[in-house]
């Protein structure tokens, strides 16, 4: 049985199945993005199909949205899909557009590749040696245990901001003392209920220029998200990630640019959070120098120290900084893997014309199945020395992309 007849015919038994659930109020049909190749395994017919990208428009139903949620976690992804916006929809050029503009960012993109020089020379500092060196383990492990602690992050939840307000409060605490300028807001929006959480530490002379680093810290699992969705990897685990490395990085000196940490809302059902943030801050000229994204770090599916570096919506210069950066401090083995459009909220800053990148957990093929299940809680597979490396990442992107010269 060929693999897209078995998505096929397990997707329409989970959705069968699904019927039991409770749905959660606030559904509608909607109209999303996603591969082609993978709305064609599901069956659910295109409204339009662009050639250059490979990428489809469609018009979905609650039912549709959770045959998709199925069938992106047996193909191993995460989101999967992004939901248009509804000015994109009333502008009669505007999704065309925007796919014509990121095929144009594709194209370019390969242009480094060929180039002799790079974007960002690493040279070793003691000083990043150091901060990286002070990345905890069981500091992972207790933020992770206390994230997955909620029943569920669900962004349409009957109170979707119960995690997000303590969280906000968590990380107040954590910059007692610091010698940072620092504002930390909640963001609304309007595809979805659940804020995100924007932590800005104001540079010093290009406080202008930003370094964005970010996750998602809602969760799923169920029909309609009404199951139980502790979502330890998924991505407690990105998240909590992002929470070390801010605990170090503000012990520091201020950085020459602004670094501006994200915890997203509503990735889990098509981006919401960061598609807004991203579209917001491509209208406002905002100059953001490099994204990092943080999903998924927690199951050594493919080894222990072995890390996934996505080749694909992913900018070519910063794997390429990636390669360079594990070389000189974190001498972890990196395997290139692909995982598909809008598989993470990386795909929101890319499209909107910014430098992005994403290390994973492991390959595709081998990343932790239990997501957007119940199931999704620390175990025995959970290795917080190997979740420790994409701490060791956000403070190096911060600490040398805050400072050093970028071309």
């Amino acid at each position: 049985m060929s693999k897209n007849i078995l998505l096929i015919l397990l997707s329409a038994l989970f959705v069968q199945s699904a019927y039991s659930h409770e749905p959660i109020a606030d559904y509608r049909s909607k109209t999303i993005l996603a591969d082609q190749s993978f709305l064609d395994a599901l069956k659910i017919p295109m409204t339009y199909r662009h050639e250059k990208t490979g990428l489809g428009v469609a018009t979905i139903t609650p039912i549709m949205e959770a045959k998709i949620s199925a069938g992106a976690h047996l193909l191993h992804k995460c989101a999967g899909y992004e939901t248009i916006s509804d000015d994109s929809l009333k502008r009669s050029d505007g999704v065309v557009k925007d796919l014509d503009t990121l095929a144009a960012i594709i194209a370019s993109d390969a242009f480094y590749l060929q180039s002799p020089m790079k974007k960002v020379v690493v040279t070793p500092k003691a000083e990043i040696q150091t901060a990286i060196d002070e990345v905890s383990a069981q500091n992972l492990k207790e933020w992770v245990t206390w994230l997955s602690s909620f029943e569920s992050r669900y962004n349409r939840a009957k109170d979707p901001n119960v995690h997000v307000v303590q969280m906000q409060q968590r990380i107040e605490g954590l910059l007692q003392g610091t010698k940072w300028t620092y504002k930390i807001d909640l963001i609304d929006h309007t595809s979805t209920k659940q804020k995100s959480i924007r932590l800005r530490l104001e540079g010093t002379d290009l406080k202008d220029e930003v370094i964005v680093m970010g996750g998602h810290l809602d969760s799923i699992s169920g029909m309609f998200g009404s199951g139980k969705a502790p979502g330890a990897d998924d991505n407690a685990s990105g998240s909590s990630n992002l929470i070390e490395a801010l605990r170090i990085i503000s012990q520091r000196a201020p950085t020459r640019r602004s670094i501006e940490f994200f915890w997203y809302a509503g990735e889990e059902s098509g981006l919401l959070g960061s598609a807004e943030i991203a579209k917001k801050y491509k209208a406002d000229a905002r100059n953001v120098r490099a994204v990092l994204q943080l999903d998924m770090t927690l199951h050594p599916g493919s080894g222990h120290l072995v890390i996934g570096n996505v080749q694909d919506y992913t900018t070519a210069w910063l794997k390429d900084y990636l390669v360079d950066i594990n070389s000189t401090y974190l001498k972890v083995t990196l395997i290139p893997d692909e995982c598909g459009y809008a598989c993470s909220d990386h795909a929101s800053w890319y499209k909107n014309g910014y430098p992005t990148l994403m290390p994973f957990e492991a390959n595709t093929e081998t990343m932790n199945s239990n997501i957007h299940t119940p199931k999704d809680v620390i175990n025995q597979m959970s290795d917080f020395e190997h979740s420790a490396v994409f701490s060791k990442i956000a403070v190096i992107f911060a600490l040398d992309l805050g400072n050093t010269e970028i071309h």
